[in-house]
């Protein structure tokens, strides 16, 4: 859609600036280029007057000066001054000047009064204001908007439509859901009436929301390119200004400019930035942002079924939104856009690696697989590493290896070539790392251990990945237990070879203590604390998070309870992986001897050395309480877990207990589950529900602080 081209403004068209340069050229011409005279003393005027070499002679009693023409040039000092020379002198010597002039007996002799040029002293007297009011108009037209002087009021959106816009939906990938819904809101716009015949009424507003980089803002955009009608881009930052009032004006001003080109779109990107709750914090009511979130709820008030304007927000942060933004009647979709699953991956990667030569030995499905929790532009990220590496190397195609190193890249940062350790070091280094790797293996709940390294790479002297097999939604109980022990294994590892630990194990430290606290607090699998969430989130927006409630919701003996089992949970952890080292302390050797070797061992070498590990046997079954009674009756099993069991030649899952089918289901040692036994009074196998954490971090990789 064209748009009116608007009048440049006089001022900063070519006119302006061709009169200023007249205004300013004028009297330094009248300067430059006006006749000039070579200057002598007054003296040496004098004396050429007296051995009567003048020709001429123009006396200017207004500006004390005597202007010469010369029979022949004046040479003094080995310089040739010419013919024409000039002299002043000074009032008391007027007399003497007149007298010497009148006793050469010139040829031509003139009292030239002094004439005065008004332009040039009309300029001169003008000049120094009009540079000043030039000064303060330029810096009056670099802070408009929207070409006109003082117009701060006027939106930042940029608008777009289908010929400017390069994005369809062809190029997004691994957000299917997000994209049949915007796909809808497309259509609503361009076929409204099929919509409205069985009284369908469009959403007001779609918000949004995921975390940073999985494509929220690439939706949008994609939509610019497939609707066809008006696409205005705005981020929440834009609307608030220095000045009060700006921010709603701006808002005014777009939804006016979307309703005067209806049917049309409005995208606000990090709308969190205008959106955020509203408090009694310092400013109240009278907050510039507030005000700005004010006119916003108002105008999407304004829409009516005949407006055909919708607007589309995306933050990363939707906890913080005010509660007035997100009801229904204002944003009435809400589009989760998480991190892709496995088959999004590959659909990502396969859009990122178009237009880059692939050799034959990369497979975007196994890369898929090594990459879990990879947002897509973690995985574009990747791709364009692996190019990058590729053309680093001087190679014409990018090979397996090179993708392997951009991965590890974009997970644990580049690699520190240059840094040189002690032999100490890396043996502390090969021990902490293998303890890790050992543990894990030695655990029936782990991700299988896929790579360990003792190079240093990014903040770390050396880390180990565990990849899950499939991707997660949930983690049960077990599953953190294990994660916990698994991160105290390299601290368990330092002690049981050298007795004295080292600080590589803070950041293990840290993320164990994370699990803990929130098994205890918000996860309900503490047995003396119980279901029960600790610390609920009332605090007031502006003061903070942590500081905006005025009571506490629970007592100081329940922190110090709290406190008590985060402890007995993370020394049940550091035993564990004590124990576990202990009791494989041969392999844990060779694995340290491997590592200081090679340095990098990968899945096949790591199950190599790992053969003779034994997995520990299953945790006694925990229910939360020791009064709840024990049930042995399993779960109902479907057609596909049958068939699943069939096909790889196990064990009936009806006829197991709910333990055993937890660890059965766990692809990498299927075949190892122990015969059932009576459970113990007061414990069962429990799992975390649908509101439990996420899994493992994003590529299992255990991050540590040198």
């Amino acid at each position: 859609m064209a748009t009116a081209k608007k009048p440049t403004s006089f001022f900063k068209g070519p006119l302006f600036w061709i009169l200023l340069a007249i205004v300013v050229l004028v009297p330094v011409g009248a300067s430059v280029f006006s006749p000039t005279s070579s200057r002598v003393d007054t003296n040496v005027g004098l004396e050429l007057l007296r051995d009567h070499k003048v020709n001429e002679a123009k006396i200017y009693d207004g500006e004390q000066k005597v202007e010469l023409s010369l029979k022949d040039d004046l040479n003094r000092d080995g310089q040739n001054l010419g013919k024409d020379v000039e002299f002043f002198y000074v009032q008391p010597r007027a007399e003497e000047v007149v007298r010497t002039m009148n006793d050469a007996q010139l040829s031509g002799f003139t009292d030239q009064p002094v004439e005065n040029n008004w332009f040039l002293s009309l300029v001169r007297f003008l000049l120094p204001f009009l540079i000043i009011l030039g000064i303060f108009w330029f810096i009056f037209a670099r802070m408009q908007t929207g070409g006109q002087a003082m117009k701060f009021g006027r939106s930042k959106a940029k608008m777009f439509n289908k010929e400017n816009s390069e994005v369809t939906f062809a190029d997004v990938a691994g957000a299917d859901e997000a994209v049949q819904e915007l796909d809808e809101i497309k259509q609503f716009l361009v076929e409204h009436d099929r919509f409205t015949a069985v009284g369908a009424k469009v959403p007001k507003g779609v918000l949004l929301y995921g975390p940073p980089g999985t494509g929220k803002t690439l939706l949008a955009k994609a939509v610019a390119g497939e609707a066809g009608v008006p696409f205005y881009s705005i981020s929440g930052s834009d609307f608030v200004e220095m000045f009060v009032g700006v921010g709603a004006s701006r808002v005014r001003d777009l939804f006016q400019q979307a309703k005067e080109n209806a049917p049309a779109i409005v995208f606000v990107d990090e709308i969190d930035a205008v959106g955020r709750q509203r408090g009694a914090g310092m400013g109240g009511g009278n907050d510039e942002r507030e005000q700005t979130l004010n006119q916003l709820l108002v105008e999407m008030d304004g829409f009516d079924a005949n407006t055909n304007v919708i607007l589309i927000a995306a933050t990363n942060r939707p906890d913080v939104l005010d509660p007035a933004l997100l009801r229904p009647g204002r944003f009435d979709r809400q589009i989760g856009v998480d991190a892709p699953d496995m088959k999004g991956r590959e659909q990502i990667l396969r859009v990122h690696s178009q237009n880059k030569p692939l050799a034959n030995n990369v497979d975007l499905a196994s890369v898929a697989k090594r990459t879990p929790g990879f947002t897509g532009a973690e995985l574009a990220n990747v791709m364009n590493e692996a190019a990058l590496l590729t053309a680093r190397s001087h190679a014409q195609l990018i090979d397996d290896r090179a993708v392997d190193e951009a991965i590890d890249r974009v997970i644990a940062g580049p690699q520190k070539r240059s840094r040189v350790m002690k032999e100490l070091e890396r043996k502390v280094t090969a021990y902490h790392e293998g303890g890790h790797a050992l543990v894990a293996a030695a655990l029936r709940n782990t991700d299988p251990v896929t790579k360990i390294t003792i190079l240093p790479r990014g903040r770390a002297l050396g880390y180990t990945m565990v990849m899950p097999s499939d991707d997660k939604y949930s983690t049960t109980r077990n599953e953190l237990l294990d994660q916990m022990a698994y991160a105290m294994g390299g601290r368990a590892a330092e002690e049981i070879v050298f007795h004295d630990p080292s600080t590589g194990a803070s950041n293990d430290i840290q993320k164990a203590t994370d699990t803990a606290r929130k098994m205890v607090t918000q996860y309900g699998m503490s047995s003396r604390i119980g279901s029960v969430k600790i610390g609920g989130d009332n605090s007031d927006p502006f003061v903070g998070r942590e500081m905006g409630s005025g009571s506490k919701e629970y007592s100081d003996h329940t922190l110090a309870v709290v406190d008590d089992e985060v402890r007995a949970l993370l020394d049940q952890a550091h035993t564990e992986a004590h124990q576990i080292l202990l009791e494989n302390r041969p392999v844990l050797d060779r694995l340290a001897l491997e590592l200081l070797e090679k340095e990098t061992l990968n899945e096949a070498q790591i199950q190599e050395i790992f053969r003779d590990v034994t997995k520990r046997d299953l945790r006694p079954v925990w229910l939360s309480g020791e009064e709840r009674e024990v049930s042995d009756i399993p779960p109902v099993v479907t057609s596909a877990e049958r068939e699943e069991a069939r096909r790889k030649n196990l064990q009936d899952p009806s006829t197991m207990a709910p333990q055993d089918q937890a660890v059965a289901a766990k692809p990498e040692h299927p075949l190892e589950v122990p015969e059932h036994q009576d459970p113990q009074p007061g414990t069962d196998a429990s799992g975390a529900g649908p509101d439990g954490p996420s899994g493992q971090e994003p590529g299992g990789v255990r991050r540590e602080n040198p």
